[in-house]
């Protein structure tokens, strides 16, 4: 499935849903592939967020290409926050810690990227923000001068315990939780939904999908 083929079928969700047509934006996810794979696949076709989830290649590809739209979707250690530095999102805040090192960093920076919280799927092995923790970890965020834009969630992995019908349900169950939640607490940004399920998510009102394999077959 090629890009175009993929933005189109986004704006045939969004209609479906009633959403305004580019209301979810695409970030495409390029771990593991080269400059010239990214070139051809993704910003032939037009300017795209980039999504790296391992800090050391989003360094090396950016120094190459600074001009590039960076975002980083990976889980965050605190010896790799000095990779941040071209990101303008980060998707995947867990804890305070990591937005306080962003800040710290972004002082020496002269700017800083803004922020999604990630919130934790109820998936034992999953990284996130409990849900009882959310909004105090919001309120500890934001005191770090950083802007939080929205939240950012993970559809856990049922494997093969559940049908297809049962498994779609509980993941936009998932996702619309998660978007009455954000509107609560009056974030506007939702980070929801990869190449599997990114049509539930479209329906359950994310702004940005992720989805990488299927623009590079």
């Amino acid at each position: 499935m090629s890009l175009p083929e993929v933005v189109a079928h986004l704006r045939a969700l969004e209609q479906e849903a009633g959403r305004g047509p580019g209301s979810a934006k695409l970030v495409a996810v390029t771990k593991g592939q080269d400059l010239e794979s990214i070139e051809r696949h993704v910003l032939a076709h037009g300017q795209f967020p980039l999504g790296e989830g391992r800090a050391q290649e989003l360094r090396d590809k950016a120094a190459e290409r600074p001009d590039w739209d960076w975002h980083y979707i990976g889980p965050l250690q605190r010896n790799k926050i000095k990779y941040l530095r071209p990101v303008t999102l980060v998707h995947a805040i867990e804890v305070t810690w990591q937005a306080e090192a962003i800040a710290e960093a972004a002082e020496k920076w002269g700017h800083a990227p803004d922020l999604l919280l990630q919130l934790h799927n109820g998936e034992e092995q999953k990284h996130g923000i409990p849900v009882d923790e959310l909004a105090d970890t919001l309120k500890a965020v934001r005191e770090t001068g950083l802007t939080v834009r929205g939240l950012m969630v993970m559809a856990p992995d049922f494997g093969d315990d559940l049908e297809q019908s049962e498994t779609e349900s509980r993941i936009l169950r998932l996702f619309t939780e998660t978007a009455r939640r954000a509107h609560d607490l009056g974030l506007g940004e939702l980070s929801m939904g990869m190449s599997g399920d990114y049509p539930l998510a479209v329906r359950a009102g994310a702004t940005l999908v992720r989805v990488g394999r299927r623009l590079f077959q």
